[in-house]
C-alpha cells in the first residue's frame, strides 16, 4: 500500500527558521547551562571562578533583555532531515530556509557575518546559510540550527591520518589541536569529532556531533570511553575558562564514527565555544 504524502508549506519552514535564529542566539540550552554550573563548582582558581560567574550572569542577562548571548551571532548552519513522504508546497525549501535566516537576523537585530571570502563585502542579511540535507523515512521535516561563531570555527581542523596511527594518533591530534587553540575559541569549549568516511564527510560528522546534548552518553560503550578519555586529557591541559587557567577547559567531547577506506583514517575536529547556540524544530 503506497504511503500517504504529507504537505509542509514552505512559509512554515521560513517562520520556524526565523524564530530559531532569534531564540537560539538569546537562550542557551539547559544541558549547557547545567555543565557550566557544574564546572563553576569544580574550580578553585579565582580567575576561573570569576569567569564562570560572568558567563552565568551573561546567560541570565540575555534571557532577561532579549539581547544576544554573544556579539558574534555566527553563520547559520542547518541540518535538515526531510521525510521521504513529505512534499514541500509553495516554494523551494532552500529559498524558504534562507528567507527565514534573513528575517531572523534582521528582525532579531543580530549581527550579519556572511562575507565574500575575497572582497569581504558583507551580504547584509547573513545568507546564504550553510545547509546540509538528508532524506529519511517518515512524513516530518526536522530542522536543527546552529549559530556558529568564527572564533571557535577558526580553530577547527581536518587531517588524514595513516591507519596505523589508530586511536593514539587520533588522541594526539585532538589534544594538540586544543592545546594550540588555547584561549582563541573562548573556553570552556565543546569538541566535536568526526572519524571515518572521507575527507569532507569526517568534517560533517564533527559538526553534527556538536548537536548532541552535553549530558548524553554514547550508546557505543567503546566510543563513550574514548570520549571520556579525551575529555579528561583535555581538561588536564589546564587552559581553563577563557585561557586563564583552571580545571575546566572543555565541557564535553562528542564523537561520531563511520567506516572508512582501508588506506585512510579521516579525522576532523570542530571546536565550539561555551556559547553553543543551537535549537531544533519538527514540522
Amino acid at each position: 500500500m503506497p504511503s500517504q504524502i504529507r504537505t509542509v508549506e514552505a512559509k512554515k519552514i521560513t517562520e520556524a527558521v526565523r524564530g530559531m535564529c532569534m531564540h537560539a542566539n538569546r537562550y542557551l540550552p539547559e544541558d549547557i547551562q547545567r555543565c557550566l554550573a557544574a564546572g563553576a563548582k569544580r574550580e578553585t582558581n579565582p580567575a576561573a571562578v570569576e569567569v564562570f560567574r560572568q558567563l552565568q550572569e551573561n546567560i541570565a542577562l540575555a534571557a532577561d533583555t532579549g539581547l544576544p548571548l554573544c556579539q558574534d551571532t555566527g553563520l547559520a548552519v542547518l541540518f535538515v532531515e526531510i521525510g521521504q513522504d513529505v512534499h514541500i508546497d509553495g516554494g523551494d525549501i532552500t529559498a524558504a530556509i534562507n528567507e527565514g535566516v534573513r528575517q531572523g537576523y534582521e528582525d532579531g537585530y543580530l549581527r550579519k557575518s556572511a562575507n565574500d571570502p575575497f572582497t569581504r563585502a558583507n551580504t547584509k542579511d547573513n545568507t546564504p546559510a550553510v545547509i546540509h540535507y538528508s532524506l529519511v523515512p517518515g512524513d516530518k521535516v526536522k530542522i536543527s540550527l546552529m549559530a556558529k561563531g568564527g572564533g571557535a570555527e577558526n580553530m577547527s581542523r581536518v587531517t588524514m591520518l595513516a591507519p596505523a596511527e589508530g586511536w593514539e594518533g587520533v588522541k594526539k591530534f585532538v589534544i594538540q589541536r586544543v592545546a594550540e587553540s588555547r584561549s582563541n575559541p573562548c573556553p570552556p569549549i565543546i569538541v566535536g569529532i568526526g572519524i571515518g568516511g572521507t575527507f569532507e564527510y569526517s568534517a560533517l560528522l564533527a559538526k553534527k556531533a556538536l548537536l548532541r546534548k552535553l549530558d548524553d552518553v554514547n550508546p557505543d560503550a567503546d566510543i563513550a570511553a574514548k570520549e571520556a578519555e579525551l575529555l579528561d586529557a583535555i581538561n588536564k591541559l589546564g587552559i581553563g575558562p577563557m585561557g586563564l587557567g583552571g580545571k575546566t577547559t572543555c565541557l564535553g567531547v562528542k564523537m561520531l564514527v563511520t567506516p572508512c577506506h582501508i588506506a585512510s583514517l579521516p579525522l576532523a575536529v570542530n571546536i565550539q565555544c561555551h556559547s553553543a547556540r543551537h535549537e531544533e524544530v519538527e514540522l
